[in-house]
C-alpha cells in the first residue's frame, strides 16, 4: 500500500516472481467511473472507493490458496479495516513510504497511467501512515527493498506462529 507512484506494481511484480505467486494489480479493479474520475484530474472520495476497496478483498479471497501480492493503495485506516473486514485470512500490509519529490519524479517519468501527477498532493492529504503494516522506505534499489520486505515477512510470520502456540 502506498501513495500512487511509491513503487506498489514494480514492487509487488518483483515480490510475486520471487515467491512465485500470482500478482494481483490492484488499479485494474477500479471501475471505469473511477479510471476516468482520476483520469481528468478528480481525486477520489471515500464514496468512490468502497466498491473498489471490496473488489480487492473479493480477489484476496479467490486467491487465497495459490498465495498473492496484491497491490491497493488503502490511504485510510478505514479502508484497511474495511479489507481486514472482507478478507477470510491473515494478510500483511506494506507500507511503501517516499517523499513526495522521490515519487512525483517517478510519476512524471510513467507513461500510459491514468494516474495524473496533479492529484499527489490529494494522495498525501489522504494518507494515515499505517500503524499496522510494515513499513519499507522507497528510496533504494528494487531488489533491497525487495529483500527487506522478504525478511520483515518472514520475521512477522515467525511471529504470528509464535504467538499462536502461546
Amino acid at each position: 500500500m502506498g501513495v500512487s507512484g511509491s513503487g506498489k506494481s514494480s514492487v509487488a511484480k518483483t515480490l510475486s516472481d520471487e515467491y512465485g505467486i500470482p500478482f494481483i494489480e490492484g488499479d485494474n479493479l477500479h471501475p471505469q467511473a473511477n479510471i476516468d474520475k482520476m483520469s481528468r484530474g478528480e481525486a477520489l472520495d471515500d464514496d468512490d472507493r468502497w466498491s473498489w476497496l471490496t473488489a480487492c478483498a473479493d480477489e484476496m479471497n479467490l486467491a487465497h490458496n495459490s498465495g498473492y501480492v496484491i497491490t491497493c493503495s488503502a490511504l485510510k485506516k478505514v479502508y484497511r479495516e474495511h479489507i481486514r473486514n472482507q478478507v477470510d485470512h491473515p494478510f500483511h500490509i506494506i507500507y511503501l513510504k517516499g517523499s513526495m519529490e522521490i515519487i512525483k519524479e517517478r510519476m512524471a517519468a510513467r507513461e500510459n497511467h491514468f494516474m495524473p501527477t496533479a492529484l499527489l498532493q490529494s494522495q498525501f492529504d489522504t494518507l494515515e501512515i499505517p500503524q499496522e503494516a510494515l513499513h519499507i522506505n522507497i528510496n533504494k534499489p528494487l531488489d533491497t527493498i525487495k529483500e527487506e520486505i522478504m525478511t520483515l515477512v518472514a520475521e512477522a510470520e515467525k511471529k504470528m506462529s509464535s504467538s499462536s502456540l502461546d
